[in-house]
């Protein structure tokens, strides 16, 4: 099963992604953990990406790319994936189609939870406040939340032409979520 999740900050997506990775046996592959491990490890892309963020500017997508495409030639990635954080824009949809029909690992599916912005609002103030968050104000979240839905949010415009999305209502406990994420997967 190769899939990729989508869905706004704060919709669950890591959570249900951890859930997901268990319950199917493939790997999570979130970019953002990606580049912090090549900067770590001090891989080439790794150097590359650090350069790029000590200069302050956004990793290039040839860069990601290159991480994606490394990660998912390892041995764990060949039964299926979950991508997490990529693609983010639809530009980065064809980029990746492009890679994963390259190594004849195309998407299954994308799953975009479906959650209330005003619930968004209040999930990630809760979990700010829990964590001593500053940064995770209502103002900012709905901010970032304004940000998703403009660059972000025509991805699943992008897999629903394709014929590849499903949504999915993402309120409700974790098991509750993720037993309609199972439902709605593809059968394997």
């Amino acid at each position: 099963m190769r899939l990729v999740l989508l869905g706004a900050p704060g919709s669950g997506k890591g959570t249900q992604a951890g859930s997901l990775k268990t319950a199917l046996g493939i790997p999570h592959v979130s970019t953002g953990d990606l580049l912090r491990g090549a900067v770590k490890a001090g891989t080439p892309l790794g150097l590359k990406a650090k350069a790029v963020m000590e200069a302050g500017q956004l990793v290039s997508d040839d860069i990601v790319l290159g991480m994606l495409e490394e990660r998912l030639a390892e041995a764990d990635a060949k039964a299926g994936f979950i991508l997490d954080g990529y693609p983010r824009n639809v530009a980065q949809c064809a980029a990746l189609e492009a890679l994963l029909a390259r190594i004849g690992q195309p998407i299954d599916v994308a799953v975009k939870l479906d959650v209330p912005n005003e619930l968004i609002v209040e999930r990630i103030a809760g979990r700010a406040a829990a964590e001593g968050r500053k940064d995770d104000t209502p103002e900012t979240v709905r901010e970032r939340l304004r940000v998703y839905a403009e660059q972000t949010e025509p991805v699943a415009d992008y897999f629903a032409r394709k014929g590849k999305l499903v949504v999915v209502d993402g309120v409700g406990t974790l098991d509750e979520v993720l037993a309609r994420i199972n439902a709605a997967l593809p059968a394997r």
